[in-house]
């Protein structure tokens, strides 16, 4: 991905040197515990997740200083000033489209955090991985998912990491568009399989503007280079819910998608990418997904 020369976004908040005593949380400590809970993350969807995480210690308690070993480095600086561009980039492409429906779009803010952070939405460790807070317009990130991201779901790539920053943009359209809302009001009013229906539509929406982002964005800076649409793609096949079930239980069971498939994904970054047009994008009466 080409995007060095791009501009940095100034509504991003670096909170690495902050951290909370204690937020940890007790499903046991290393890699097993994040890989539980991001798989809750991605399974039962945010709102879930964000109660689990409440329920194993996610208490308030005093932010301080980080340690000297979580201090940030130069190293992931550099990610820093990636997410910056990335960021300035869904910028620039939602201004122009909110313009061309006559609307105005309000930049989210973007918290990179190490290990936990306060949110609008609650307290959140860095296990449950990307996320938007509609209660603050705000994404969160802890860098260290990108090491998940590559790693242990075989998805890497500089492209493959803006994805993820655009599908959680992608959240904030929704928001901002009433779709979050929409979707939320039928919590309690239809059954859970049902419910988790409307989640699949909403996550498989923000996949779909995702796409035109890429695509606007290509258009106007010329962002992508050879391998990056394979990245993105493979990004979000890592993340369907029918391989997240595979490889955590052995099994599937599609009432429980709160995300979509793999395929499901892939399909409607693709059509973003392919088309450019929000129009395309209505997930919540497509026939077929």
């Amino acid at each position: 991905m080409r995007w060095q020369q791009g501009r940095r976004s100034e509504n991003v908040e670096d909170r690495r040197g902050q951290r909370r005593a204690g937020a940890g949380i007790r499903l046991g400590g290393g890699l097993g515990g994040i890989v539980i809970l991001l798989l809750a993350f991605v399974l039962l969807g945010p709102e879930q997740a964000m109660n689990l995480l409440q329920q194993n210690g996610g208490g308030g308690v005093a932010v301080g200083p980080a340690p000297a070993e979580t201090a940030p480095n130069p190293q992931e600086d550099q990610l820093v000033d990636f997410v910056r561009v990335v960021l300035g980039t869904t910028e620039d492409v939602w201004h122009d489209q909110f313009r061309r429906m006559g609307r105005e779009y309000r930049d989210p803010k973007l918290v990179i955090f190490r290990d936990a952070v306060e949110s609008a939405c609650g307290t959140a460790n860095s296990a449950v991985g990307p996320f938007y807070c509609p209660g603050d317009e705000t994404l969160y990130i802890d860098l260290s998912f990108y090491d998940e991201l590559k790693n242990r779901f075989h998805a890497p790539g500089d492209f493959a990491q803006a994805y993820v920053i655009a599908h959680e943009v992608g959240h904030h359209v929704q928001n901002l568009l009433g779709a979050t809302d929409y979707v939320h009001s039928m919590k309690g009013r239809v059954s859970e399989v049902e419910y988790n229906q409307y989640s699949v539509r909403l996550e498989l929406q923000a996949d779909f503007y995702a796409g035109v982002w890429a695509h606007h964005a290509d258009r106007a800076q010329q962002i992508l280079e050879s391998g990056d649409v394979e990245e993105a793609l493979g990004a979000a096949s890592a993340i369907g819910d029918d391989r997240l079930q595979k490889q955590a239980r052995g099994y599937v069971t599609p009432d429980s998608f709160t995300h979509g498939t793999s395929a499901q994904r892939a399909r409607w970054f693709k059509l973003g990418l392919q088309t450019g047009d929000i129009e395309q994008g209505d997930t919540f009466n497509a026939t077929s997904l």
